[in-house]
């Protein structure tokens, strides 16, 4: 397979990895706001999605250093992605004077 290719798919599947943990960790927070036991969730939830993480880049790295990279540059821009689209609207008010 080419190297532009596989570096592209290094990119994609961070991202995806990054989506999947930061997702994760936003539907986990919220979660346990109403779970009677929390720390099942957080803790259950962190393990998760840590192990899926790592085992991914060791599969997508598969050895080199600059997949590795370029792997992590695609799950960094995820968690901005999943932060903007995370984000609370803000509700304008409007005062009559």
């Amino acid at each position: 397979m080419n190297d532009t290719l596989l570096m592209i798919f290094a990119f994609i599947a961070g991202l995806a990895l990054g989506a999947l943990f930061f997702g994760g960790l936003w539907l986990t927070v919220k979660k346990t706001i109403t779970a009677k036991t929390p720390v099942v969730w957080v803790l259950g939830s962190f393990f998760l999605r840590v192990s899926i993480v790592l085992i991914g880049f060791y599969f997508i790295s598969n050895g080199s250093w600059q997949r590795l990279m370029i792997c992590l540059a695609g799950f960094i821009a995820a968690r901005f992605i999943v932060t903007y689209l995370t984000k609370p609207v803000k509700k304008e008010v409007f005062h009559e004077t």
